[in-house]
């Protein structure tokens, strides 16, 4: 069995990386979040207009009915350019939780405006695996109250979906009256999270899904999260490389010296492997679900490791340069250190896989 990507999977891609290219530039990103944490109306636009908005959304519904693999490859490329638009909560999780939960009125009302880019969406799924003191959702009499962290696209969001304590998804409007929503600063300024507060918030119940929705979303946004440490650590790799074939001592080229060879050696074998870990964690999401929640389990804790060690690596290689803002290689560094806690950290994600194969 050949396991590869298609043409068309090849071809959308190098779509998404030369329009890109010339408009998620270094000096671009450095710009777009210089006032704090954004989501960039301009490039989303432009994605809308490759139709990668509506990848996972249906035909009906005016997307592109695809795969978790293709959104996969998409995000991928946005973490190497570590631009700061809101593809998972608003073009991944969201679909999913719609599709998965929501009413046939729910899925008209809100996926063509997913699928058209018109529409942005924040996704809080961090209580679900493993909730801080303080934090929770509950529901009481159809209204949700309590607090909500590290919540995924909180910059223009229409809507949030949450997850309470009992397992269900909500939607909640951006207007409603009880809720507050707050900027939750991290150490990563290309992506938006939020914190919210509820006080007997009006919520939407998205009722048709099975009880497993969410463990479904959790093993998405993991695998989009390694995704996105994949791209951006491939780029950190390529950039230690480059200086290394640069930058001169003592009259020689760096990248000549066999302790920097080893250094950029040891970086390739332990990432290139990683590509197709995460490759067949998204495919196990749609054609093989009886793997997927171990694959990716898999998948976030390895890229995780992984994607720490080329960061740390690439700065070294780079020398005191490497943490400079000039350079702008810590904003690479940050994404990952940001990505490996999100929806959790390599040890909780493990001892869930632990779970799964039924060793603890």
């Amino acid at each position: 069995m050949e396991f590869a990507l298609s043409e068309e999977q090849l071809m959308m891609q190098d779509s998404v990386t030369r329009y890109l290219a010339d408009r998620a530039t270094l000096d671009t990103v450095r710009g777009l979040i210089a006032a704090g944490p954004v989501h960039d109306a301009g490039l989303w636009s432009g994605l809308a207009g490759l139709g990668i908005c509506g990848l996972l959304v249906p035909q009906e519904y005016g997307g592109a009915g695809m795969t978790l693999l293709d959104a996969m490859l998409v995000q991928e490329v946005l973490g190497r350019h570590v631009v700061p638009v809101s593809f998972i909560p608003t073009s991944v999780l969201a679909p999913l939780a719609l599709l998965a939960a929501g009413t046939a009125e729910q899925k008209q009302k809100w996926l063509p405006a997913i699928a058209e880019g018109r529409m942005q969406v924040a996704v809080g799924l961090s209580e679900a695996c493993g909730a801080r003191d303080g934090a929770g959702v509950t529901v009481a009499g159809a209204k949700l109250s309590g607090r909500a962290l590290f919540v995924l696209g909180a910059a223009d969001a229409a809507i949030t979906l949450l997850c309470s304590s009992e397992g269900d998804v909500y939607a909640v409007e951006q207007g409603a009256a009880g809720l507050e929503r707050t900027s939750l600063r991290s150490i990563d300024d290309t992506q938006c999270l939020g914190e919210l507060n509820l006080h007997d918030v009006t919520a939407e119940l998205l009722p048709a899904g099975e009880e497993d929705v969410i463990p479904r979303l959790l093993d998405a946004g993991r695998v989009m999260l390694a995704a996105d440490i994949l791209g951006a650590a491939q780029k950190m790799l390529e950039l230690a490389v480059a200086y290394s074939l640069e930058r001169k001592q003592f009259n020689r080229l760096i990248g000549s010296f066999q302790a920097v060879k080893h250094l950029c050696a040891e970086m390739a074998a332990e990432l290139e492997p990683c590509r197709s870990l995460v490759w067949y964690a998204a495919h196990a999401y749609d054609a093989v679900p009886e793997e997927s929640r171990l694959m990716a389990c898999h998948a976030k804790a390895h890229l995780a490791e992984v994607g720490r060690f080329v960061a740390r690596s690439s700065t070294e290689v780079h020398g005191g340069m490497g943490f400079t803002d000039l350079l702008g290689l810590h904003y690479w560094f940050k994404r990952i250190g940001c990505n490996r806690q999100l929806l959790g950290g390599p040890e909780r994600v493990r001892e869930e896989a632990a779970r799964v194969q039924g060793w603890i």
